[in-house]
């Protein structure tokens, strides 16, 4: 897929100059779950899973602006009232934005690996920032996991369990897939190709 222009206008900056949650029934004109994507790149899973869901209130985070902006616009034009984009990094707004519990469902999609050592400090998930978002999700909320990278995947299982998260398949197990599942773009291209993608659905007891 080519890279998206560059859109002039920023997505979401209101967001990131708040200092307590906003209301979210009025910021989308209704109720209903609130789920939260860190890392929605191209936006094929955020456009595609807020098209097959449309009660769902859909906030999505990417810090690189073109992606942000064109994954904005594309729902605009096709008339979605459910997703709103933020171009900023997930780890310094989202304390802020959500209240505890508030959260439905958390989706990471194959998140940077940060092959050097000496960038490991940049991966989003870190045990500081998973107890965060364990606190931000509703109990029997889920968290939805997707990487290639199969050292980087166990590395992540093993922060979110032991923070609390619980693996209905057992701790450490990577899940298989599900037909039913929304593929982001790059999951689809590994789905074509035959190439392996390690996914987790962990959930928050409750």
């Amino acid at each position: 897929m080519p890279r998206p222009r560059l859109l002039p206008e920023p997505v979401g900056l209101k967001f990131v100059e708040m200092e307590t949650p906003p209301d979210w029934d009025a910021e989308f004109g209704y109720s209903g779950p609130l789920e939260l994507e860190i890392g929605s790149g191209a936006g094929g899973h955020a456009l595609e899973y807020c098209r097959r869901h449309p009660e769902v209130r859909f906030v999505a985070f990417e810090w690189r602006k073109k992606y942000a902006r064109d994954t904005q616009s594309r729902a605009e034009k096709a008339g979605m009232r459910n997703l709103r984009v933020i171009e900023a990094d997930a780890r310094f707004i989202v304390p802020r934005i959500f209240a505890p519990d508030s959260l439905a469902c958390i989706h990471l999609q194959f998140p940077d690996p940060w092959w050097k050592r000496s960038h490991a400090k940049r991966a989003v998930v870190q045990p500081a920032f998973a107890e965060l978002l364990y606190s931000k999700l509703a109990p029997g909320g889920r968290f939805d996991m997707r990487t290639d990278v199969k050292d980087r995947g166990e590395s992540m299982l093993a922060i979110l369990e032991s923070v609390g998260f619980q693996n209905p398949l057992g701790s450490g197990v990577f899940h298989p897939y599900d037909p039913e599942e929304v593929p982001s773009t790059r999951e689809r291209r590994y789905l074509a190709s035959g190439e392996p993608v390690y996914r987790a659905r962990l959930v928050k007891p409750g």
